[in-house]
């Protein structure tokens, strides 16, 4: 049997992936599943997760704002990533809980990075400050292919999700480039599958990447 307390405890955990790839739905399924375990864990999303953060992520996903700059938007999602590292990451990870986050660093590289055109090295330095060099023990990237996605993406879509079919391509190769990089720090999950498939797939491999610590 395993024992979620002892593996989850003081990790750092990021679900990641495609707009519609179904992160979100799996992010809800596996928090539902932690607190069955009675682990209790900080759930945060970036952009956001704060006052600050949530002001700054209504402009970055404002339809209106087309025009808005890559190096901008990239900073807009630093400084959004920065306040949630004071006010949420840091604070719980010192007490030794389990944070799992919505997006992270990974999604700037992925969609400012390969998709949008920026230097990856330059999003990392830049992510280092932000960040104060905190990074993830893990992070899980839901994989699916394009038309799958947009098929689970509503009408009502915001400007990330505006940015097209190309795009979004970018985007993928993005996320799976960064786990062929460092294969290590990275898990990801065939995402076309059914809900439970996915869920079954997403448990198996937390347990094999993440090994019992001392609570």
């Amino acid at each position: 049997m395993i024992d979620w307390k002892s593996r989850l405890a003081g990790r750092f955990v990021v679900f990641d992936g495609p707009d519609g790839s179904g992160k979100s739905t799996q992010l809800q399924r596996f928090t539902d599943f932690c607190r069955a375990e009675q682990v209790e864990p900080v759930v945060v999303r970036d952009p956001g997760g704060t006052p600050i953060g949530e002001a700054i992520r209504q402009v970055l996903l404002d339809p209106r704002y087309e025009e808005m700059e890559l190096r901008c938007e990239m900073l807009l999602y630093m400084a959004s990533r920065s306040q949630l590292m004071t006010e949420q990451i840091q604070p719980a990870l010192r007490e030794g809980r389990f944070v799992l986050a919505d997006r992270f660093i990974s999604s700037t590289l992925a969609y400012q990075g390969t998709a949008g055109g920026l230097d990856p090295d330059e999003i990392r330095v830049v992510g280092a400050v932000a960040t104060r060099g905190c990074m993830p023990d893990l992070v899980v990237i839901f994989d699916v292919d394009g038309e799958t996605a947009a098929s689970r993406m509503s009408s009502d879509l915001d400007r990330m999700e505006r940015k097209g079919g190309e795009f979004h391509r970018r985007v993928r190769q993005g996320y799976l480039a960064q786990a062929e990089h460092d294969p290590k720090r990275h898990l990801v999950i065939d995402a076309s599958r059914s809900e439970v498939e996915v869920f079954d797939a997403l448990q198996a491999g937390l347990a094999s990447r993440l090994p019992e610590t001392v609570v």
